[in-house]
């Protein structure tokens, strides 16, 4: 499984979890997060939207074109993939998918990890690294 908060540097940790996902014959679990929209937002959202698109807009739509742009990476490539959008903290989401998908590897990029941020526990990659329940193979993408 990967996880992905559409930024650049996730895409290429996506694109690593796909070229071993591939490599492997394995089915690859995206997994992305989200805080919800505001409901006030989302019905002015749907206010000046046209009629015909107003069903789309949601609390997740954010993650769920994001995780879409992914899985296109994945499925380009003949690689398998689930859609995994997550309310809440990034690496919790992460975890959490880990632990109900029994995942055999968490692949996160490295995001946060250099200078003095590598020290600050709030940090996706180093939170998923001490808690994940399964190994993690972080992929240096800055």
């Amino acid at each position: 499984m990967v996880g992905t908060d559409g930024s650049d540097t996730a895409t290429q940790a996506v694109s690593q979890a796909v070229d071993l996902a591939s490599a492997v014959g394995a089915k690859l679990e995206l997994v992305s997060a989200y805080e919800p929209v505001p409901e006030q937002r989302l019905a002015e959202e749907r206010r000046n939207a046209p009629e015909d698109l107003q069903w789309a807009i949601g609390p997740r739509e954010d993650v769920d074109a994001k995780l879409e742009a992914a899985a296109a990476i994945a499925r380009e490539a003949g690689v398998s993939v689930e859609l995994c959008p997550r309310q809440g903290d990034p690496a919790d989401a992460i975890l959490d998918v880990a632990e109900e998908r029994d995942a055999d590897l968490i692949v996160v990029g490295n995001k946060g990890m250099t200078g003095a941020k590598r020290f600050l526990l709030g940090s996706v990659p180093n939170k998923v690294s001490h808690h994940a329940p399964c190994s993690v193979l972080i992929i240096r993408t800055t």
